[in-house]
């Protein structure tokens, strides 16, 4: 039982590191390339982050491991809004100014609410999957339509200032970019076998498994960057983390987990894990569009309220597993 615990907290340490030298590389390399600051903050950034669910579900998809796969994706956007929001407002009250992040959040809760909807069968078949694709293909090109229309907004103006701070040379970005997406397939593995092993030895399912120790450790990428940037003051690139992480995680990570094999889902998910976070997904966007015009604001008192609901949530799963 040592050796799996082990390899699930290297298999985490290895993810995290990995998935920092991962979204470096890239974020540079794009700027290399000449993409525009908003692009790098919505796609770059927001979707790197959520490098290490994508490997992690698809393993555990190629593994047979659906259970895992469904709750490290489901359970990462949980993570996401209750603990990394709840923490990141309780350090600095996130204002949300980017009209962009506005119109990402209702775009959330659509896509939330179309999963929901394919998983009522109890299954994420290769249609299903396919769907899921082309979703996110055409919301990657309605987003660059929209940066490309939007080219003054408060998240690429902070963007930019990171980008500005980073002077590495391309061959050293594109060099952090591929070793960073080695490292993170091979502590995929690393973590899944070691996630698998000790649910096989507590006689505790897969899902559960994926819905705590998986889905808070692929979460701390973003834990971490929306850490630091409430600390700077940079909200919307705090919440931009959140939003692309969550579209990516719906859409890409169940996308492309459900096409290598169908996903079959326990009835619990339903009953009980995609209540809660339909439920969140519908408070982050009340919280976000804000009221009457004014900017979306989630204060201390808030951040608070969704601290509490994850670990009353997290109890939820400990007992009834």
């Amino acid at each position: 039982m040592m050796l799996f615990g082990l390899a699930i907290v290297a298999g985490l340490a290895l993810l995290v590191w990995s998935a920092d030298r991962f979204v470096l590389g890239a974020s540079v390399t794009a700027r290399y390339l000449g993409w525009s600051p908003l692009i790098i903050g919505m796609v770059v950034v927001g979707f790197g982050t959520s490098a290490p669910e994508l490997t992690v579900s698809a393993l555990a998809a190629w593994q047979g491991q659906s259970g895992l796969a469904l709750g490290n994706a489901v359970g990462s956007n949980i993570t996401n809004i209750a603990l990394i929001l709840g923490v990141t407002a309780l350090i600095s009250p996130i204002a949300v100014q980017s009209r962009v992040l506005r119109i990402e959040l209702p775009v959330l809760v659509a896509v939330t609410l179309l999963t929901l909807g394919l998983l009522l069968d109890g299954v994420i078949d290769r249609k299903d999957a396919l769907a899921l694709l082309l979703v996110f293909a055409a919301l990657i090109g309605w987003m660059l339509w929209q940066a490309g229309r939007t080219p003054e907004d408060p998240l690429a103006d902070v963007v930019n200032q990171d980008l500005a701070q980073q002077q590495l040379p391309v061959g050293r970005a594109v060099f952090w970019l591929v070793v960073g997406l080695v490292v993170l397939v091979l502590s995929s593995r690393l973590l899944v076998w070691g996630a698998v092993s000790v649910a096989t030895r507590l006689g505790v399912s897969d899902l559960v498994i994926g819905l705590t120790i998986v889905a808070i450790g692929t979460s701390l990428p973003e834990l971490a960057s929306s850490i630091l940037a409430a600390r700077r003051g940079e909200h919307d690139l705090a919440l931009g983390n959140v939003l692309g992480s969550n579209l990516f995680n719906i859409l890409a990570v169940l996308g492309l987990a459900g096409l290598i094999r169908p996903l079959q889902a326990e009835p619990v998910l339903l009953s009980r894990d995609a209540i809660v976070l339909v439920a969140l997904t519908l408070a982050l966007f009340l919280l976000g569009m804000g009221r009457r015009g004014k900017a979306g604001r989630i204060n201390r008192w808030e951040g608070s309220l969704l601290l509490a609901v994850f670990v009353g949530y997290t109890l939820w799963l400990v007992v009834s597993a």
